[in-house]
């Protein structure tokens, strides 16, 4: 049976700085994956190589059987994969549903059924979904660090991903946004109804350094440190891992 999602041997390097180091994993269809880490293990470098924005110096990322390894990153949109990273890029001066209604109409949202007429309908769907319908005619340069992030995800699952990779989506927020959007992230995930066409959650790979959060909504954990693998398993497995204990103790967590 063909892995729905893997990497094999990923491996990217900055001068004389091995970034990423012959990482190796998959994802199951089902599944919602941790990947965590100390600051700097390389797990923003390992999102941007799945995602196209960078190219891997060796190794290979396998999507639904396909070799997807160094397509441009909107060719991986369109092949199902959606992406967010911590720093938020919205068109400033567009209101907030613009935004979303951008990525509604990329090739792989557009041929999900008569794009014209449900544009603006799904675009405040997944605003509704992540909790900010009501500043749908806001400028984006009005809204907070939270609801930023809470955007970017809007945006994302606009296209309709099969596997979506977070990066930090809880970072910066208060307990109680952190709560609402972790309750979001896994109803998703679980087919909670998004749209007029969305009818199964995208499996998900999320960075994240609130552990004690992400522990509540993933089914498995990968621990990178040094740009290695260094574990994988549950999250109780994992919060007991000596490796994973060294590693965080070593580098600090943050």
């Amino acid at each position: 049976m063909t892995d729905f999602f893997r990497v094999e041997g990923l491996t990217k390097s900055f001068g004389g700085l091995v970034a990423v180091n012959k990482v190796s994993f998959h994802i199951d269809r089902r599944e919602i994956v941790g990947l965590i880490g100390p600051n700097g293990a390389g797990k923003s470098t390992l999102l941007k190589l799945i995602s196209g924005i960078l190219r891997p110096d060796a190794g290979r990322v396998i999507f639904k059987g396909e070799d997807i390894t160094g397509l441009k990153p909107h060719e991986i949109v369109n092949r199902g994969i959606a992406v967010t990273f911590q720093g938020a890029r919205p068109f400033r001066r567009l209101p907030v549903i613009a935004n979303v209604m951008v990525s509604c109409l990329s090739p792989r949202a557009a041929r999900k059924g008569e794009w014209l007429k449900i544009t603006e309908a799904r675009a405040r769907d997944a605003l509704e979904f992540v909790g900010i319908a009501d500043m749908a005619l806001e400028p984006a340069s009005s809204l907070s660090h939270g609801d930023l992030k809470r955007l970017e995800i809007a945006k994302a699952i606009a296209t309709e991903p099969e596997l979506l990779l977070l990066d930090e989506p809880l970072g910066g927020l208060s307990p109680a946004e952190t709560e609402l959007l972790a309750k979001s992230i896994r109803r998703l995930h679980e087919g909670g109804r998004f749209g007029r066409l969305h009818s199964e959650g995208p499996a998900m790979l999320i960075v994240e350094h609130k552990l004690a959060e992400l522990m509540k909504i993933v089914d498995r954990v990968i621990v990178l440190n040094f740009g290695e693998v260094i574990a994988e398993g549950t999250p109780k497995e994992i919060v007991r891992n000596r490796k994973v204990i060294e590693a965080y103790i070593g580098m600090g967590e943050s």
